[in-house]
């Protein structure tokens, strides 16, 4: 059985990548959960970070695979991606909700909250929770803090379009993991 993610893991098209990292483990210095919600962007994508072509605040999309892009939206919350695809490439995969599942005492102290279900129900949430900041950009995703650790079993997946943006919106690369309660916001039902 594999047990450990690999740059090629990460090598693929976003919204592939996006897709197999629903029910993987990630965690940070220990604390983390199960991926449940993810979104995928693409250097062609006009709703991507990267669609201008590099600059120094995404310039890490543009580097090697497996690696993270973190940014803060709205000046206020710190976001994980993934980057994917081949270097100078520019695509990533924006976690958007964690299922926790260890390190629960200081995700509920870095969130100032209870409730298991709103600790990493939303990317902002997911960083926080982590402990994610600027110092995290361009780390290796397969080096300490980081761990991520692949799907033990296949999760059935929803998909929808993508939420927050106002571009490409109709873009199906929003991915959950059937189910789960810990969305950050409920898929469309079909």
């Amino acid at each position: 059985m594999k047990t450990k993610l690999t740059p090629l893991d990460f090598s693929a098209p976003s919204d592939e990548v996006a897709r197999r990292l629903i029910g993987a483990i990630v965690t940070v210095d220990g604390v983390g959960g199960r991926i449940v919600e993810t979104e995928a962007y693409d250097r062609e994508d006009p709703a991507s970070h990267s669609f201008s072509g590099p600059t120094p605040r995404n310039m890490v999309m543009f580097g090697p695979p497996a690696h993270a892009y973190v940014y803060r939206s709205y000046g206020i919350h710190w976001c994980l991606n993934f980057v994917c695809r081949e270097a100078g490439h520019g695509a990533g995969v924006l976690i958007r909700a964690i299922e926790p599942l260890t390190g629960i005492d200081a995700m509920r102290e870095r969130r100032g909250l209870e409730p298991l279900k709103l600790l990493c129900s939303g990317p902002g949430r997911v960083a926080q929770a982590l402990g994610i900041t600027h110092k995290n950009n361009g780390m290796s995703l397969l080096e300490p803090p980081f761990q991520v650790e692949p799907p033990e079993e296949a999760f059935d997946i929803v998909c929808g379009p993508r939420i927050g943006i106002s571009k490409a919106m109709d873009v199906p690369w929003r991915f959950g993991l059937a189910g789960s309660k810990f969305f950050s916001k409920p898929f469309p039902k079909d």
